[in-house]
């Protein structure tokens, strides 16, 4: 039937366009009318073709298993890299310091930072909210979140899971840092560069420098959020039962022969007996030490009673540069892109390459004759379609600067856009048109192409080249489903 249908239409599309150069009222109507049947046949066409299909699923959830693995070759693993490095945004491979048998507060929180997102966006995307990542479009389950035995990391219970204090979880447990993430492009943690401490006036002798280098953050993103997270224990006993002021302040001005000029950032009171991490909004400052970075003086820490006393920092309980690797105080800066940042130059070669090899299978395709039958064949031929393919980071030889994921399940879409184009093709309206123009003028319109409708996004946790880690979303990189445009 639906190619009886087919025929007709046809016969009709052909006479409606030779209609364009009747002039007799005769003739005007013997168009109106093709044209009207035009319609009717378009319209029975449409609906046995969805019939047809009534069985097929959404696209989502059809996945075609072709993907063959294989070891790549040597120049094949170069060219990638070149390309992903070009998408990631990254001039070179980052080449960070090696990880020490402990694994440091930085990536233990923002591995939190991580798993924590996924999750969320795992239960959103189930709930309908479309959220853009999820842990399953990364290739991952919730049984696969990552763990601080990641990169040689041994495995350290993070001392703010527990933390019974003030402030805010470094986990997404609050509303607050959940808007941080939901507003931000990247987040990214920095490391007290500070090796030995300054020598301050008696006035200031509790205190203590903590200094960041933000020279490193790519062009084209400003900070939306910053905070300076340093931990605390149980006070020494003799303090035991007080409550403490704890106060941080940014550098103005440093001088030769007297203390540093300070601009008072943040305080909070807190017991003596409390221990965990303390969270201070540095955001202005921040933005202000991206826009000048020769006013990047650092920041400065003490505590005192509340009757105005100071007192030694580790007698307070605040961990330093000599505590544990899990507990080092660092900076934490969330990030949106201001503009729109384009590839490289270089990689636009590349896609005039692919246009043109499009363009030459094109012409191979209209070259052979079209013929009602060989929709008959296009049958048989796998209809446009997600299909399986995996990125794997590992085998890229990227594992020691990619904490996570080691991979993700990018999709790709293939597969014949011809004549009818049922259902679950997802098929634009200009598909539609296309394809029925190319019925008629194989030689001169070629068939709709296969291609992604919904693309989602993955978010990368990786090491720069100073060490600092960086949580990043990247947009459009999971194909979520496939149809003929």
């Amino acid at each position: 039937m639906i190619w009886y249908l087919q025929d007709l239409y046809k016969f009709f599309f052909h006479l409606v366009q030779c209609s364009y150069t009747f002039t007799s009222p005769r003739e005007l109507q013997v168009k109106m009318t093709a044209r009207t049947s035009l319609n009717l046949i378009g319209l029975a066409w449409s609906c046995l073709s969805f019939l047809s299909c009534a069985h097929c699923g959404l696209s989502d959830n059809h996945v075609h298993s072709s993907f063959i693995y294989r070891r790549l070759r040597n120049h094949e693993r170069r060219e990638i890299q070149r390309e992903i490095l070009s998408i990631l945004g990254l001039p070179h491979r980052p080449r960070p310091f090696s990880p020490g048998k402990q694994a440091s507060s930085a990536p233990l929180f923002m591995l939190d930072l991580y798993n924590a997102m996924a999750v969320e966006e795992e239960e959103s995307l189930h709930q309908g909210a479309g959220k853009s990542f999820s842990a399953k479009a990364q290739g991952h389950s919730k049984k696969s979140y990552y763990n601080a035995q990641h990169a040689g990391y041994s495995r350290v219970t993070p001392p703010y899971r527990a933390a019974p204090l003030l402030g805010h979880s470094p986990s997404l447990r609050t509303a607050h840092d959940t808007n941080f993430l939901n507003d931000a492009d990247m987040v990214m943690s920095f490391v007290n560069l500070v090796e030995k401490d300054k020598d301050f006036s008696q006035q200031r002798r509790h205190f203590k420098e903590f200094r960041f280098d933000l020279t490193q953050i790519p062009d084209g993103e400003a900070v939306t959020a910053a905070e300076f997270r340093i931990y605390k224990d149980r006070s020494h006993a003799r303090y035991e039962n007080i409550t403490l002021k704890v106060t941080i302040y940014q550098v103005i001005k440093e001088y030769q022969n007297k203390d540093a000029e300070t601009f008072l950032l943040d305080s909070k009171n807190i017991q003596a007996s409390d221990g965990g991490w303390l969270v201070f909004d540095i955001t202005a400052t921040s933005n202000h030490w991206v826009m000048n970075p020769q006013q990047n003086l650092g920041l400065q820490l003490c505590v005192e009673t509340l009757d105005g006393r100071s007192i030694n920092i580790k007698a307070a309980g605040i961990i330093g540069r000599n505590g544990p690797q899990s507990k080092q105080p660092f900076l934490v800066a969330f990030f949106k892109a201001s503009g729109v940042l384009l590839r490289s130059v270089r990689a636009a070669g590349g896609k005039k390459k692919n246009q043109n090899r499009n363009k030459s299978n094109n012409r191979q395709d209209s070259s052979k004759p079209t013929k009602t039958g060989d929709y008959n064949t296009s049958e048989q031929k796998q209809a446009c379609k997600k299909h399986e393919l995996y990125v794997s980071f590992r085998d890229l030889g990227w594992q020691d600067w990619i904490i996570a994921p080691e991979g993700y399940a990018a999709f790709y879409c293939d597969g014949e856009c011809s004549f009818p184009l049922n259902a679950h093709m997802n098929a634009t309206n200009h598909a539609i048109v296309q394809t029925l123009v190319h019925l008629m003028f194989p030689d001169n319109v070629p068939k709709p192409c296969c291609a992604p409708t919904k693309l989602n996004a993955i978010s990368v946790l990786y090491f720069d080249d100073s060490s600092n880690v960086i949580l990043k979303k990247y947009r459009n990189m999971v194909v979520r489903s496939c149809g003929c445009h």
